[in-house]
């Protein structure tokens, strides 16, 4: 027999066995009791994943409550929040406002018909600093008024309506200066000038100019010559004339028919 007769009888002995192998497996018994597993989650499980998804959903809803609220209370819109608004200038503030940190800014503001109020428990206090960080100048504001840390450049300074306004050095020189001149005036009250050691007024182009309808100079010594003799007449002596030492020292020396300046000017020799 040829090739292909070989090939023919291999092809039917296969196709013999499958038939008798696929007619032994339908001949098998069955099991009466055969156990069928359902596919899913079913009892306690079933539940416990109902309640976090529950739960999850509860949550998801206070989250959204809550932010809501808080977009409304703190008055979230598109150009800022509460009384702050970005603006193409810069951030502007609309009411009260309170900064419990440093505040940075290059200028301050308010509107054109408003004041602008700085308020603090203690002390407000404005610093300048130059490009390196060192402080220039500063402003502190407290119960007693204004405390300037360096050299102070003002148009005009005044008091509040019904308060005095008082300039005051306490460890250190108070220096007013001015090319066109400073002028000091007090409209409803006094004026006072008064040092723990010196006054000086000093003009060196010009003069020193008092006019008032009265002009007192408290606490001036009195001058006495050697050959006066305390008696009656000089205890009672009420004119005195105004004497000026070479040294600019200022006294008085008992009035008489001439100037007596030169014969009590012992006073000088002291000064």
């Amino acid at each position: 027999m040829d090739r292909s007769t070989n090939l023919d009888i291999e092809e039917l002995k296969m196709t013999r066995e499958q038939y008798i192998l696929a007619t032994q497996q339908n001949n098998l018994p069955r099991a009466e009791n055969a156990q069928l597993y359902p596919v899913g989650i079913y009892g306690w499980r079933k539940r416990c994943l109902y309640f976090f998804v529950l739960l999850l959903l509860v949550t998801m809803i206070v989250n959204l409550a809550m932010t809501i609220w808080i977009l409304k209370v703190m008055n979230f819109t598109v150009d800022g929040m509460g009384n702050l608004r970005v603006t193409k200038k810069g951030i502007r503030l609309e009411g009260i406002s309170e900064f419990l940190l440093p505040l940075y800014v290059k200028e301050i503001h308010s509107r054109k018909d408003s004041p602008l109020v700085l308020q603090s428990d203690r002390n407000v206090t404005v610093n300048a600093r130059n490009h390196m960080g060192q402080l220039t100048g500063q402003l502190t504001v407290g119960t007693e008024g204004a405390v300037f840390g360096h050299s102070v450049e003002t148009p005009h300074i005044r008091a509040e309506p019904s308060q005095d306004l008082r300039l005051e050095s306490p460890t250190r020189s108070l220096i007013m200066e001015a090319p066109r001149g400073v002028q000091v005036s007090a409209a409803a009250g006094d004026f006072k000038a008064a040092c723990r050691k010196e006054l000086h007024l000093q003009s060196t182009e010009g003069e020193i100019f008092l006019n008032a309808d009265t002009i007192r100079l408290g606490n001036l010594p009195t001058g006495s010559s050697s050959s006066s003799s305390p008696g009656p007449s000089h205890s009672r002596q009420t004119v005195h004339e105004l004497c000026v030492c070479p040294n600019g020292k200022l006294y008085l020396s008992p009035a008489g028919a001439g100037s007596t300046c030169q014969s009590s000017s012992n006073i000088c020799l002291w000064s």
